[in-house]
């Protein structure tokens, strides 16, 4: 395929990976191809990009679909010579919500895709949904480049994103193992991880940020001032009462939540959440709360 026509073929997104008879991906449940299968018959994609499944968001999931049913198809391919074994390409979610929702049958769009075309839309369907961490996410674009051959442009097309956002993400892979686990788990934020980027040591100030809850802006000032970073130890551990409460909140919004309290400076509540469905149902909880 030529350059302009892989620049094409991506821009368009899943539309143009699913063929002529798909507009976008939220119209396959509208399809005719689509087909009710056994969820036994369905088995994920081993190299599905998402490693992490939020268990708040999927519960919610669940819920919708006791009540609603899967309203959208999940697009598979067949595995080997058998009718009835399947590879999911993107609904891996909707398809673990389903059996906690304990139905016995889920909706599914059957495409003949090749390992590489199931892959490029599992990675692309992911990006276009913003499931993924942020390290998921850089790793998703450097395969899309490594194994499909795609530039940042056409990637940064495909996803209606900037150019430097994708190369910016892209170099979160260069941190160290350590920074990128914060990440991973949701101590450190992008916004952080782009910041150590250009620290001289990335995991030492990486620390001083989780225990002092520093903001991005601290960190973009130190790392342009060049000051050299000291290991910073707390002057003394939570208190119960604090723990406590962090508990509790963290169990009322359902995410991770840290509190530090300085005795004559107040002090700082962070949040911490993986995806914009876990940001959504954060916000559904206070705004709840509130009212």
């Amino acid at each position: 395929m030529s350059e302009e026509g892989k620049r094409k073929g991506l821009g368009r997104g899943l539309s143009a990976l699913l063929g002529e008879d798909g507009d976008d991906y939220a119209s396959l449940d509208r399809l005719p191809a689509s087909k009710e299968v056994p969820v036994e018959f369905l088995r994920p994609n081993p190299l599905q990009p998402r490693r992490r499944f939020d268990d708040e968001a999927t519960e919610a999931l669940v819920s919708s679909i006791r009540a609603h049913g899967v309203l959208q198809p999940i697009l598979v391919r067949r595995v080997g010579e058998s009718s009835d074994s399947y590879e999911i390409v993107a609904g891996e979610r909707r398809w673990r919500a389903a059996q906690g929702a304990q139905l016995h049958q889920v909706p599914v769009l059957i495409k003949d895709l090749s390992d590489i075309q199931g892959l490029e839309i599992a990675l692309v369907e992911n990006l276009q949904r913003e499931d993924l961490t942020p390290l998921e996410e850089a790793e998703a674009y450097q395969r899309l480049v490594d194994e499909f051959g795609h530039t940042q442009e056409q990637l940064a097309q495909a996803i209606g994103k900037s150019r430097s956002h994708v190369a910016n993400m892209v170099r979160l892979l260069g941190l160290p193992d350590a920074v990128k686990a914060m990440v991973q788990d949701g101590r450190l934020s992008a916004g952080h991880a782009r910041a150590l980027l250009g620290a001289p040591d990335p995991q030492a100030l990486a620390a001083e940020i989780v225990a002092r809850g520093l903001s991005v802006r601290d960190v973009e000032d130190r790392v342009k001032s060049g000051r050299p970073v000291r290991k910073w130890v707390p002057s003394a551990k939570p208190d119960p009462d604090t723990l406590a409460l962090e508990q509790n909140v963290s169990r009322a919004l359902g995410v991770t939540v840290a509190i530090r309290h300085r005795r004559t400076k107040g002090g700082t509540v962070r949040i911490s959440y993986h995806n914009l469905e876990q940001l959504e149902e954060v916000c559904r909880r206070l705004c709840h709360h509130v009212a």
